[in-house]
């Protein structure tokens, strides 16, 4: 079925200004950039973004049915199963996770500022590289900074970790000659960054991500670090951000099932007020906590950092520590001297912890 503007969830004010500038259905805004529609329709550019948000990817869901049509359950259970997870390199948490971020589904991490939400996207895009034969993907991930966290710097210490934890369980030759191209500056080759400024940027970027999907097949993360920050700060009208972010939402979860990708979302903290006290809660509302397949929250207990998972389609609800060490994300049992200061501490996966005096 074809999907009318005048169907469309858009404001009446848009919709009309849309049929009379010419666009009747999705397809007519197929080929359309957000500033033409600005110009062609005489609508702000935050109208625009909502337009082609809304109506111009409608056709994914249409090829995501042909593209499993005639497949049975058990098909699409070897699909995912063959798509495989990230390690996070905290052994407990993957476990929880059942092997670690699953590819094919989106996954949103919530927590307050320190607690280690950027650490972990860094430690993903560097695992996510790892080589078939020590049990990874081979891949490549694109990060989406919008918040100023993207620290390469950071990312070296975490890819030198990786690369030599690969090192040390070298068995065979296969192995070996896939440790030689398994170089930091390989790993750093392979995250894509981008930065967005503000909600607008954002959306512009997600609307051109399914191109530069297709034409980089190795990309098998996108991570959004963070989904709230521009949303919140830069648009207040609420009834327009919830259309947006439902949009959005929609469109990362068709990207992920379509090309084999993980999608992780970092989302910040807010506090939510109930008779008689206090509580923090994941930002941008209770609708927008049904948006990811699961939901990890990250928080402190004491000095010792734990994740839970707080939803899941299907693992069971769960609470595991960890840490963050000058090696990345690892499990809570490690020597504090690998801590970074202030941070939690480093894991199993780490074969020489090293120490570091500095706050991440």
């Amino acid at each position: 079925m074809i999907r009318t503007v005048s169907g469309s969830p858009l404001a009446p004010s848009v919709k009309v200004k849309l049929i009379n500038a010419g666009f009747q259905t999705a397809a007519d805004l197929t080929e359309v950039q957000s500033l033409q529609l600005c110009k062609a329709a005489g609508i702000s550019q935050e109208e625009a973004d909502e337009a082609l948000q809304t109506l111009h990817d409608h056709s994914l869901p249409l090829q995501q049915r042909a593209a499993v049509q005639g497949l049975t359950a058990l098909d699409l259970l070897h699909q995912e199963e063959s798509w495989g997870n990230i390690v996070t390199f905290c052994s407990e948490l993957d476990n929880v996770l059942g092997g670690g971020v699953p590819v094919g589904n989106t996954t949103e991490i919530c927590g307050v500022p320190g607690i280690g939400k950027t650490q972990l996207c860094m430690q993903l895009a560097v695992d996510v590289q790892i080589p078939v034969c020590f049990g990874g993907l081979g891949g490549e991930a694109m990060f989406i900074d919008t918040e100023g966290g993207f620290v390469v710097q950071r990312l070296v210490g975490v890819a030198k970790a990786a690369v030599e934890h690969c090192a040390a369980l070298v068995e065979d030759e296969e192995q070996r000659s896939a440790l030689e191209s398994f170089t930091v500056e390989k790993i750093l080759s392979g995250v894509f960054l981008v930065r967005c400024q503000d909600h607008v940027e954002l959306l512009a970027e997600l609307h051109l991500l399914p191109d530069f999907l297709r034409t980089h097949p190795q990309v098998r993360l996108v991570l959004i670090d963070s989904v709230a920050s521009p949303f919140r700060q830069d648009l207040h009208d609420l009834s327009q951000r919830t259309r947006l972010l439902h949009g959005l939402a929609q469109h990362l979860t068709h990207l992920s099932a379509q090309h084999g990708t993980a999608v992780v979302l970092t989302n910040q903290m807010t506090t939510k007020v109930s008779p008689g006290h206090t509580h923090l809660v994941p930002a941008l509302g209770e609708t927008w906590g049904h948006a990811a397949t699961q939901r990890l929250i990250l928080h402190w207990e004491g000095a010792q950092r734990f994740a839970t998972l707080n939803k899941s389609s299907s693992r069971k609800d769960a609470t595991v520590p960890y840490n963050i060490t000058v090696d990345g994300f690892r499990d809570a049992s490690i020597s504090v001297s690998s801590v970074l200061s202030h941070s939690p501490a480093a894991g199993s996966h780490s074969k020489r912890p090293r120490t570091e005096n500095q706050h991440t």
